[in-house]
């Protein structure tokens, strides 16, 4: 059953850039709020297939919240900011920018996130495992 009370991020699985994110992520969600899941599992492909998204394609970041949005790209990062919180809220207020100064950015970095960082292997803790869906 899908947990409708929390923020699920979608991710690139095999990127290190994307798991760096996703551990900063997990570090600073003091309040519990998110569900992981990498594009490539069967939870991120079941996600993508409902929505008529492409299936094969990992260079974007979704933000679900079930029955009630879903937000991708440079949206995605700064709703994330806002739900986090405390000095990283002041990130979420660049939503203002227009989306077309915004997500020319975001497809940049995503095209060159392999290079942005090398690939280390992050090993959540058992408590942090139970907030990754297969």
């Amino acid at each position: 059953m899908i947990d409708t009370s929390k923020y699920h991020v979608l991710y690139d699985g095999e990127c290190g850039f994307c798991n760096f994110w996703v551990e900063w992520i997990l570090k600073n969600d003091s309040k519990n709020q998110f569900l992981f899941a990498s594009l490539q599992s069967e939870f991120g492909q079941m996600f993508l297939e409902e929505r008529g998204l492409p299936q094969y394609e990992y260079s974007t970041l979704y933000l679900w919240k079930p029955e009630s949005f879903y937000l991708t790209k440079s949206d995605a990062v700064f709703k994330i900011a806002a739900i986090i919180g405390g000095k990283y809220k002041l990130l979420s207020y660049l939503s203002v920018l227009p989306k077309f100064l915004r997500n020319p950015f975001y497809d940049l970095i995503s095209k060159n996130r392999q290079k942005l960082a090398a690939q280390k292997c992050y090993m959540p803790t058992p408590e942090e495992r139970k907030k990754f869906l297969s």
